[in-house]
């Protein structure tokens, strides 16, 4: 498909010589080296490493400014590549500085010099950078090349379409050289020589070869243009083509709620992600058919209706979204998770209603695509930028909204979750554990101290022990509800101490927290005439945990089920008694007083899965 002119193919405009050729293998080397320097402070315990203020920072200006360096030279002039770098460096500073000060609060021990090995960058914020950084570098380097503060779409469209595909060239590049070294040293070691083995285990050899070999292949696929303009025009084309699948399955999907109803959404706890997956598919899509904006002649009418179809089913998803997202806020206040999906949500909808404008147009087809393209870009850099600084970090927001929520009253003292604040609010959350543990007024005002100072104990993220009043008989006879119904569970089951039974782990929250919730069967799976209990796990509707009382008179946790994801009907069905107690299809084989249980091969892992 031709998709531009030959005096325009050549966009972006390239000034590479080989002086600028070296300079880039030069940059990709330097990396290497200084990246190896900071690998062995790490190691050696040194500085820089020893203060988080400064390794945090460093960190992240030397995974990515050599980058956008080696990209840069040779397609901006002198006064904007500098300026560009300084900004770079400026955004890759103040991030690391606020990833190291939100992660420094007592107890945490990050500029402990003496075990500086407790920082690590936040893989999220890392990969997040290099996706902000990406988008800012293509709106600069399409903004040069057209002398104008905003490029034209098109500049935009071939300068980010080039950068994508050389990004991941020069990462298979890279594996496929990895690979081949390998293969190398594997040959070199049938004939006993383990030179180059020894060598690929020397990090001082193996990061700057990386980088070097990284920085080269940048080079190699900005000096052939032409290669990456077909690359991308097939992949595009393919993807295209499954526009209309993709649209005939989200239409099937909005015209099915009517009779659905949204409550199976709400019941699978997970709406708000997979719509913005459905939603992010379909810009994605769109795009492919849209492509530069000037492939309208050669595009197929089936990709035409089926990308205006797609533009008008983003805002429905959207709506839903949000509703679904709204209800979990109001019922439990903001989280991290919450507050991630907010912007997500903010960015879909300005694609939302963006398309749904450039579906109503007529004349250009989709034209204003283009204009949402370009506005929803720099959204994302300004969101991802808040989200990693104090402007609206989700941790700072999450914690007042948590406060907020316990200090009027609407989330109750014994519900009230001090390990969140404890390991998912950071440095804002293990404040707001300090202000509750100094507390003296209120009739709760001793609860809350108890709770803010179990939680500074803990030192364990997985430990969830003493964070949450321990359950009782009565809170236990309370909180599970008993089928079939009229029926009760027996007072020595409810009087049993789950956490200090040696399997906590095969117990349900239920049974162990004064606060949780879950739904037990009494239903006689051995036929020995005496009911055993089967409890469904609170917060985790894939399993169901079996409890049987020995002749000793102690209940026990005998097993668990696995039910599955996705697999809710499941459970409902059991909840209103459609289930009957079946034999196994094997019986046990008994060899020397051990017992040998046999499980067919092609039984799934998931109960509900056939």
């Amino acid at each position: 498909m031709q998709i531009a002119t030959d005096a325009e193919s050549s966009v972006p405009k390239s000034l590479v010589t080989g002086q600028v050729a070296r300079v880039r293998l030069l940059t990709g080397l330097l990396q290497g080296v200084l990246l190896y320097a900071m690998y062995y402070a790490t190691k050696h315990a040194i500085w820089p490493v020893t203060n988080a203020y400064f390794s945090a920072p460093l960190a992240l200006c030397l995974l990515f400014v050599p980058i956008l360096f080696t990209s840069a030279i040779g397609h901006l002039d002198r006064s904007r590549l500098w300026k560009w770098i300084l900004a770079a460096t400026v955004i890759c500073i103040a991030l690391g500085l606020h990833d190291a000060w939100r992660m420094d609060y007592v107890g945490n021990g990050l500029t402990d010099t003496s075990n500086p090995s407790k920082f690590v960058l936040s893989g999220l914020l890392i990969v997040l950078t290099a996706g902000g950084l990406f988008i800012a570098h293509a709106l600069v380097m399409a903004a040069a090349e057209d002398a104008k503060r905003i490029a034209r779409y098109y500049t935009y469209f071939e300068v980010a379409w080039k950068l994508a595909i050389q990004v991941m060239f020069s990462l298979l590049f890279v594996g496929v050289l990895w690979l081949i070294l390998w293969l190398g040293a594997s040959l070199f070691m049938l004939v006993k020589l383990s030179f180059l083995r020894s060598l690929l285990d020397q990090p001082w050899f193996v990061i700057p070869m990386l980088t070097f070999a990284f920085s080269t292949a940048l080079h190699v696929t900005d000096v052939r243009p032409r290669i990456v303009q077909g690359i991308r025009g097939l992949l595009l084309t393919l993807m295209s083509w499954l526009l209309p699948i993709s649209v005939l399955i989200v239409g099937g999907f909005l015209m099915s709620l009517p009779f659905a109803g949204l409550e199976p959404l709400w019941a699978t706890r997970h709406a708000s992600s997979v719509l913005l997956g459905a939603t992010a598919l379909l810009v994605v899509l769109i795009n492919a058919a849209f492509q530069n904006g000037r492939v309208a002649p050669e595009t197929a009418r089936v990709l035409k209706m089926g990308a205006r179809l797609a533009c008008v089913a983003l805002l429905p998803l959207m709506v839903i979204a949000i509703h679904a997202v709204s209800l979990r806020v109001q019922q439990y206040g903001w989280t991290v998770d919450r507050i991630k999906a907010v912007a997500c949500l903010m960015v879909g909808t300005c694609y939302a209603i963006g398309y749904l404008w450039a579906a109503c147009e007529r004349g250009q087809w989709l034209s204003r695509i283009a204009h949402t393209n370009i506005i929803a870009a720099f959204i994302v850099v300004f969101l991802l930028f808040a989200l990693f600084s104090p402007i609206a970090d989700p941790a700072r927001l999450s914690v007042h909204s948590q406060m907020a929520r316990l200090d009027a009253g609407k989330t109750p003292v014994a519900d009230f979750d001090f390990h969140y604040l404890r390991f998912e609010g950071v440095r804002y959350g293990n404040a707001a554990l300090q202000e509750l543990k100094s507390r003296t007024q209120g009739a709760d005002a001793e609860l809350l101290r108890h709770g803010a100072e179990a939680a500074l104990a803990k030192t364990n993220k997985w430990d969830r022990t003493d964070n949450r009043r321990l359950a009782d008989d009565q809170s236990r006879s309370r909180n599970i509800r008993v089928l079939p119904s009229g029926q009760n569970l027996p007072a020595d089951f409810l009087g049993s101490n789950w956490d200090t039974s040696g399997n906590a782990y095969l117990v349900p929250d239920c049974l162990r927290y004064a606060n949780a919730q879950c739904v037990a069967h009494l239903i006689d799976m051995d036929a020995d005439g005496v009911a055993e209990i089967l409890v469904e796990g609170e917060k985790n509707v894939s399993r169901l945990f079996l409890f049987k009382k020995e002749k000793s008179g102690l209940w026990r946790s005998v097993g668990m089920v696995e039910i599955g994801y996705g697999c809710e009907d499941t459970l409902q069905s059991l909840q209103d008694g459609r289930y009957q107690v079946i034999p196994p299809e094997f019986n046990d084989l008994q060899v020397d007083g051990r017992r040998l249980r046999f499980q067919p091969w092609f039984e799934s892992r998931s109960a509900c899965k056939q």
